[in-house]
């Protein structure tokens, strides 16, 4: 039998709880996974330092600024550009300057094209500038002085103009006119001769109040190879100078013991017909014909002259 205390004992011992011992479980990534881990850390670690060494390599090579970039610098007025640009696509810009020191070259392997545009993009005016040739294609061309803005040169559907003070062609050939020429002036070079020839046709200057020709220093020569009219249809032909000469006139004979009707001849000089004579009457034939005839009492002109009927 059991001791009163061993059975207390015993009893207390059943009545007392169990407590089981707590398990711990290990916290983190082992193995596999955590050399994975590391490998990409890793990885990841050289991909940014090699990200980093090309971008500095970069800012280097292209020279940014916190100006610009390269030969591009970006100022209050706009954008500089230094040296030789490239553009492969278009570039749109409102002005284009270049340096005060440098002129503005553009250059194309094939020709330079400059476009001018309206708000609908329809073309208005083209300048080409090309191997053989420099076209313009627009509604009107001017050319403009530097100071003052006079226009020098425009040309249109219409018309041409030139505005200079001075038109000077320095061709052998001179300058060649298909049609008709109208100009307030015709005037020489210094100590040069104004020469107007027409060599296969005629020459005609008309203007609505006369036409003035006009030699202030030197001589007026108009020369032609078969005829040269002056006809005044209302007034008149007015010659004004201290001596009038008539050169290579036919010369006609009379002779004193003749009836009325006197007979003449053409000699080719006044010593062959009369060797003595040295005054001359000057005669009009009805056709308009001068000649000359041996000057007498009275007048020696006859319109039955055969210089007369034989011109």
């Amino acid at each position: 039998q059991m001791t009163r205390e061993q059975y207390i004992l015993a009893t207390q011992q059943n009545s007392l709880p169990r407590t089981e011992q707590p398990q711990f479980y290990p916290v983190g990534i082992y193995g596999w996974r955590k050399r994975c881990l590391y490998f990409f850390v890793l990885l990841l670690l050289v991909t940014m330092i090699v990200n980093l060494a090309m971008t500095i390599w970069i800012l280097k090579v292209m020279n940014f600024t916190v100006d610009g970039m390269g030969n591009l610098r970006v100022t209050k007025k706009g954008i500089r550009l230094e040296g030789i640009s490239e553009f492969l696509l278009p570039l749109y810009v409102k002005e284009i300057h270049s340096r005060k020191d440098s002129p503005l070259v553009l250059q194309s392997d094939r020709n330079v094209t400059v476009n001018a545009r309206n708000h609908m993009g329809q073309l208005t005016g083209q300048l080409t500038v090309g191997a053989d040739a420099v076209e313009a294609q627009c509604k009107r061309f001017e050319v403009r002085a530097s100071e003052g803005g006079k226009v020098l040169f425009s040309a249109d559907e219409d018309e041409i103009v030139i505005g200079a003070d001075r038109l000077k062609v320095t061709g052998t050939e001179g300058a060649v006119f298909g049609h008709s020429v109208e100009t307030p002036h015709i005037r020489a070079e210094p100590s040069q001769d104004l020469k107007l020839e027409s060599p296969t046709r005629s020459l005609v200057m008309e203007a609505p109040r006369g036409v003035q020709v006009s030699a202030a220093a030197g001589d007026l020569k108009a020369t032609c190879r078969k005829e040269l009219h002056l006809q005044s249809t209302e007034g008149e032909i007015f010659l004004n100078a201290d001596t009038i000469r008539l050169g290579n006139l036919p010369v006609g004979s009379f002779s004193s013991s003749s009836s009325s009707s006197s007979s003449f001849s053409s000699s080719s000089s006044p010593s062959s017909s009369a060797p003595r004579q040295t005054i001359y009457e000057l005669c009009v034939c009805p056709n308009g014909k001068l000649y000359l005839s041996p000057a007498g009492a009275g007048s020696t002109c006859q319109s039955s002259s055969n210089i007369c009927l034989w011109s």
